[in-house]
């Protein structure tokens, strides 16, 4: 890999001192604009978001440095040209007399940090805001498909009460029976009602039960249950009434006539039940509550790059050296600058300059502040470094190898639509580091059976034959990979799949609870698929010396009440961003075929 052309000329380095400076002579409304977008430029090249520009401590370091002090230590008693009405809206977040502690943002392609609600107010009602905007706390009605889906959603909505209609309970009691994970949930969200009726008088339920009771000290609001029969308001005339959710919507609107100053929001997973409610004038939202993210667009992507100007804006006091691990030579950068506050752990940077000279990709090792240690990587679309024959053939799939092939990281999740390599690249590195390095002992894949259109119904066979026609994208990876090694002839590429198959294990999810993998190269395909609770299982198998590899696409979901803001790939790639022992990357190119390219542009 090309080192970068470093900048040698002490005069493009320029110190905070030696920037523009502000002429008091002009009027402050003049002057508070030119020094702010020159030096917001690099960092909103990044992500290109518009949240770019809330970091106002960028802004104000190239001021002098005597004005650069005062303005951090008293806003107030700064010059008035750069605390003018147009700084201070470019940056409403910052507070100035706590700078030096206050937490920077660690990514600008995803403006929330780690742990985030979703940005709730586009799928709230219009009474559950104008309950926000009063502060008053509301009243929540629930579906028995919230419960059913998410068993803690009792405790998830914070000072708020819940109410429970009888009917909810009736329904929980009917898809108690089974193994399903929807049987699993409401036998479990009946003994946490149970735990919280236990011990409390008969009137306590009248007045409602405490939801901290069992120790969930974010729930402060408290548990109702529809204790007496419907009077008053009923629903309009033609609705059925011995449908489960008509007899709902008649305990929400029984609610809104008993308790007239209190805002009552029916909670529901049923998209016709809120189009239901919301035509007889009910307030009905969505669960949102278990959203990693409410749009898909703000994931992060793990991938960054770099302003063609950020050697010279960030090279200052920039450190160089070599390493050698396991017999591959690197060079790392120690590099400073406000660029580095948006960066993250094992993310990767890249530098494609038009003016001809080579590129430069990399990925942060370290994060220290306004400092970062960047680690050249790995060429893996030279053939000498290809990997079972594999070579990559674009900028992310680089990337994804440099991933796959590091030791150091237990945890891989590649995100990319179909066609962009994802199965072919975790194959080909678990074979390389199963059958080659010997650093793994064998490969296991594993992945949700959940069909896209009719179910074939059951199939005869062991474990793996039944798991057989879900894993028909692992046997067309596999034909390929095999046909690489052409010198054997028929018997010998013969004798390699026999070898490869041995090595390779194919097992159902239903089954994982309770494993413990040791040295193992484990694959689940089609993650998106999974939810948050049954991606946590699987990767909570991991024993000593595992790799974990989550692949898919959350643009293709089929479990249903998944959605991309839901999913479980969603949310361990939010969860696991800036730990050093894992990372991500969004593949964007697809490899397949032109064909297959086409398909997926135009239909």
């Amino acid at each position: 890999m090309p080192l970068p052309k470093i900048p040698t000329k002490p005069a493009t380095l320029l110190l905070a001192e030696d920037y523009p400076k502000a002429d008091r002579s002009k009027p402050a409304s003049v002057q508070a604009a030119p020094p702010a977008k020159p030096k917001l430029s690099a960092v909103a090249e990044i992500a290109a978001e518009p949240v770019a520009k809330a970091p106002a401590k960028t802004t104000r370091t190239k001021a002098p440095a005597k004005q650069a002090a005062l303005v951090a230590a008293s806003p107030q008693a700064a010059p008035a040209p750069l605390l003018t009405s147009h700084a201070v809206m470019e940056a409403p977040l910052a507070k100035p007399a706590a700078r030096g502690k206050e937490k920077q943002p660690v990514d600008l392609e995803a403006p929330h940090p780690a742990k985030h609600k979703a940005v709730e107010l586009p799928v709230k009602s219009s009474t559950s805001r104008h309950a926000d905007q009063t502060g008053k706390t509301k009243m929540f009605v629930l579906d028995t498909n919230v419960l059913m889906h998410d068993p803690s959603s009792l405790f998830r909505f914070e000072e708020h009460d819940v109410y429970l209609p009888m009917m909810t309970l009736e329904e929980l009691d009917d898809h108690k029976k089974g193994m399903s994970e929807v049987a699993r949930n409401a036998r479990q969200v009946s003994r946490t009602l149970d735990a919280l009726v236990g011990n409390i008088d008969d009137g306590a339920i009248e007045s409602g039960i405490p939801l901290a009771k069992l120790g969930n000290k974010d729930a402060k609001g408290r548990l109702f249950f529809q204790t007496r029969l419907q009077n008053g308001p009923t629903l309009p005339e033609g609705l059925p009434v011995g449908k489960a959710d008509n007899q709902i919507l008649g305990v929400v609107r029984n609610l809104e006539a008993e308790q007239p100053g209190r805002a009552i929001v029916l909670v529901s997973k049923d998209i016709n039940m809120r189009i239901k409610a919301r035509a007889l004038g009910l307030p009905a939202e969505d669960y949102f509550n278990d959203h990693v993210l409410e749009d898909s667009d703000l994931l992060y992507s793990g991938i960054v790059q770099l302003p063609d100007d950020f050697w010279n804006k960030n090279g200052k006091d920039m450190e160089s050296w070599q390493e050698n691990k396991n017999g591959v030579s690197s060079t790392f950068y120690r590099v400073t600058g406000p660029t580095m506050l948006t960066l993250l752990v094992n993310q990767f940077v890249y530098l494609e300059p038009k003016n001809g000279e080579a590129p430069f990709y990399g990925q942060v090792k370290q994060l220290n502040g306004k400092t970062a240690v960047i680690q050249t990587l790995r060429d893996f679309s030279h053939n000498k470094n290809n990997v079972w024959g594999v070579t990559a053939r674009n900028r992310e799939q680089n990337f994804a190898l440099n991933l796959l092939m590091n030791p150091e990281c237990d945890f891989v999740t590649l995100l990319g639509q179909a066609g962009t390599g994802k199965t072919l690249l975790a194959l080909a590195a678990g074979l390389a580091q199963v059958l080659e390095t010997k650093l793994y002992n064998e490969i296991i894949v594993t992945r949700v059976t959940v069909p896209v259109g009719e179910d074939i119904g059951f199939l005869p066979g062991t474990e793996e034959e039944k798991m057989g026609p879900w894993m028909g994208a692992f046997d067309d990876n596999l034909e390929v990979l095999n046909k690489s090694d052409s010198d054997g002839g028929e018997w010998g590429r013969a004798a390699t799949q026999d070898l490869i198959r041995s090595r390779i294990k194919i097992k159902s999810l239903n089954f994982m609870r309770g494993r413990t993998f040791v040295n193992k190269f484990l694959i689940i395909d089609e993650a998106q698929n999974l939810t948050p609770k049954q991606i946590k299982t699987l990767v909570t198998r991991a024993g000593p010396g595992t790799k974990i590899l989550c692949l898919g696409n959350i643009a293709q979901i089929d479990t249903p009440y998944l959605t991309e803001g839901s999913s479980g790939l969603t949310y361990v790639v939010d969860r696991f961003k800036g730990w050093s022992h894992s990372g991500h990357v969004t593949l964007a190119r697809g490899e397949r075929s032109r064909l297959a390219d086409h398909a997926s542009e135009v239909l």
